[in-house]
């Protein structure tokens, strides 16, 4: 609805400023950009974690120093004393993590079109994987778990809208 009715690019900023004025656009330009600085180091660590899962999977093991940040592996102390040093000073990183943001920047930066493709053949992966998730589980729903409906209360159900709302982040990138 917003981006029909102020048909230009900003997004949230661009809607705040048509709005509410200057200083809370300019508020929430900056609360975009840490926004998506902290969403997009999120979803990175998270596919590292599951990158590197899958790949202990298949036999591939790579060293802890190269699969985990400073701050885990300082609470480590295998993983502090194996990596490698330069002058005195453990090098420790997420290189899967970091590995990732390149990827993604490198399709980015490779054109609209290729992203849009790359986009959609990742949405129709998902959206496989979903499906084939749902089918393959609709003989184990129980209906009667269903009561008492929200077992946890309200606290249950803003913890389950935390997430739902973090999933979320970006939504508005799109206008």
């Amino acid at each position: 609805e917003f981006a029909s009715m102020v048909p230009a690019a900003g997004s949230a900023y661009t809607y705040a400023y048509a709005t509410l004025g200057e200083l809370v656009a300019w508020i929430i330009g900056w609360d975009l950009l840490l926004e998506y600085a902290i969403g997009n180091t999120a979803v990175a660590i998270s596919w590292a974690g599951y990158a590197d899962a899958f790949l202990r999977g298949l036999g591939v093991n790579l060293p802890r120093w190269l699969v985990t940040d400073y701050r885990t592996a300082a609470k480590i102390p295998a993983v502090m004393t194996s990596a490698p040093h330069v002058l005195g000073v453990p090098i420790v990183f997420n290189g899967l993590a970091f590995g990732i943001v390149a990827l993604v920047t490198v399709i980015l930066v490779w054109g609209v079109k290729e992203s849009a493709r790359f986009n959609g053949l990742m949405v129709a992966i998902k959206v496989v994987v979903l499906a084939f998730f749902v089918l393959a589980c609709t003989r184990y729903v129980r209906p009667d778990n269903w009561h008492p409906f929200a077992p946890n209360g309200l606290s249950g159900i803003g913890a389950g809208a935390a997430v739902i709302f973090f999933a979320y982040i970006g939504f508005d990138a799109v206008s």
